[in-house]
């Protein structure tokens, strides 16, 4: 069964709502011009740590802008929807199992990967639902062109998801055409899955880009998420969730791929499970069960690391590494003359 319509105000423009319901976002980063603030970026962040002495066992160290306010994660979802496949006995190498996760970018690692976990299962890329879309990196998506490559659902960025999803319908004996129906035994443990790692009832469902149901949680609850997948490495190793954390850190090109932020991250941040999404998300758990949740209101997707690295601060990480993803130059003529830097919106202690 469907889940049910929407009320006709969930898609009203939003001159037509009420604006006090809107999101109180917070200006967290900011881009300059020769000491100018050219343009602000707004959205909200939380912070959270693990703590069993506090009522639903997540304490908040950082909280900027409105992260209670429902949101949908998009591609940040991967990983809790890989969990779900991993608990129904998707068996798969690591390097595999990070693809599940991936947003990947398209190269053809990426796309061999897909098709590998396809052919495991008896499977052709006909048994895929996804959207057909170009390689999703610059590069990636260039040199495909140029070999006479069109759009296709193997170089869309969620491949190896729908690749597992297929899989996973075969190893339980599921129908596989129609996996993406939220009535579809798949999505309704991937439901189930959500609601247990970010202890939230999502408060709205919709559909992604890519075409799977897609929940309306809070950073809280996601942050909640990403701390558990990361702990669970160090704490619970045998778990759905452990799996997929260790495969995301053993394999961060298979997650996004070569010249993307968030590989770069998992390279320098030994033990952090990071994930993207579009629309200006950015999740990042670290293996002591704390985590971080960024939405750039905007949807601007250049923000979200440099306000995602300032919130690593306030966990008291190490972020000078990072310090190549934290910021980024503004040209003027080939020339820097000034920088996109996130905001100070960590209270000073």
């Amino acid at each position: 069964m469907l889940s049910p319509a929407l009320p006709a105000h969930a898609h009203a423009p939003a001159q037509e709502q009420d604006l006090a319901a809107l999101p109180q976002h917070t200006p967290l980063a900011v881009q300059t011009r020769d000491g100018l603030v050219e343009s602000i970026h707004y959205g909200s962040v939380i912070a959270t740590a693990r703590d069993e002495t506090v009522d639903g066992g997540l304490r908040t160290l950082l909280s900027a802008g409105d992260p209670l306010a429902p949101f949908y994660p998009r591609s940040s979802l991967k990983p809790l929807q890989a969990v779900a496949m991993v608990s129904a006995g998707l068996d798969l190498p690591a390097d595999l199992l990070a693809l599940t996760a991936a947003s990947h970018s398209g190269a053809a690692i990426h796309r061999d990967g897909a098709l590998r976990i396809l052919e495991m299962h008896g499977l052709t890329a006909d048994a895929l639902e996804n959207s057909t879309d170009l390689p999703y990196g610059p590069d990636e998506r260039e040199e495909w062109l140029r070999a006479g490559g069109t759009a296709t659902k193997i170089t869309q960025n969620c491949s190896g998801k729908h690749a597992a999803m297929a899989a996973t319908c075969v190893i339980n004996g599921w129908p596989v055409r129609g996996y993406l129906d939220p009535g579809h035994p798949l999505q309704q443990l991937v439901a189930a899955t959500v609601r247990d790692l970010t202890g939230e009832q999502p408060q709205r469902t919709s559909t992604d880009g890519c075409g799977t149901p897609l929940y309306a949680l809070t950073l809280r609850g996601m942050a909640r998420a990403f701390g558990r997948l990361a702990a669970a490495v160090v704490t619970d190793p045998g778990s759905p969730e452990a799996a997929v954390g260790r495969s995301m850190m053993q394999h961060p090109d298979k997650v996004a791929g070569e010249g993307r932020d968030v590989t770069e991250l998992m390279r320098l941040l030994p033990g952090a499970v990071a994930k993207d999404g579009f629309e200006g998300v950015q999740l990042v758990g670290l293996p002591d069960g704390s985590a971080v949740a960024v939405k750039i209101s905007d949807g601007g997707d250049r923000a979200r690391m440099p306000v995602t690295v300032r919130a690593l601060e306030a966990l008291d990480v190490d972020t000078a590494p990072l310090a190549g993803i934290a910021t980024s130059a503004v040209l003027g003529g080939g020339r820097p003359v000034g920088t996109l830097t996130a905001t100070h919106f960590v209270p000073a202690t």
